[in-house]
């Protein structure tokens, strides 16, 4: 049995266009990684359960391992690297560090990722509709609750108008 054919694909990746053949049924994170090297977003549990592999696509976040590269043909995705990069979420970030809510850091970009999408979505927060809204996402180091404890601090810096 052959290979099935490449699709081309256009996709703005971090805002770089990308102009590339892809397999029907290479999944996100695989493109992302393998194909464009972009390697800080994990592939976890390959079910769509843990986060590691969360991205952002068209401005909402997904599960790599759950999207194919070929359905976002069109489309904007943002990873980690991209919102690094343009400082969006530097004050997370610098969160995350002072609470000490990285250890090994597996986890680390899908859940900023899913925190970034938080902040925007649910400014006003609290700390029950923080933990709620991080248990998407698995951490096995930290216990959860200096996560929670840092991104709490973003929202209420932000309210304030603030840098965390």
């Amino acid at each position: 049995m052959t290979a099935p054919h490449a699709h081309t694909v256009n996709i703005t990746v971090n805002g770089q266009n990308q102009r590339c053949g892809v397999q029907p049924r290479t999944h996100l994170i695989d493109f992302l990684r393998d194909e464009l090297g972009l390697k800080g977003s994990h592939l976890g549990c390959e079910h769509g359960v843990c986060g590691a592999c969360t991205v952002r696509v068209n401005g909402q976040i997904v599960r790599g391992c759950l999207t194919l590269a070929v359905q976002t043909d069109g489309g904007q995705v943002d990873t980690i690297e991209g919102l690094s990069e343009t400082g969006e979420i530097k004050d997370l970030q610098a969160a995350f560090i002072r609470h000490n809510a990285l250890q090994c850091g597996f986890c680390t970009s899908g859940m900023l990722m899913a925190a970034s999408e938080l902040l925007t979505q649910q400014p006003n927060a609290n700390r029950e509709q923080v933990r709620e809204w991080m248990s998407g996402n698995y951490c096995r180091c930290t216990g959860y609750q200096a996560i929670v404890d840092a991104v709490c601090e973003v929202l209420a810096a932000r309210r304030q108008g603030v840098s965390a």
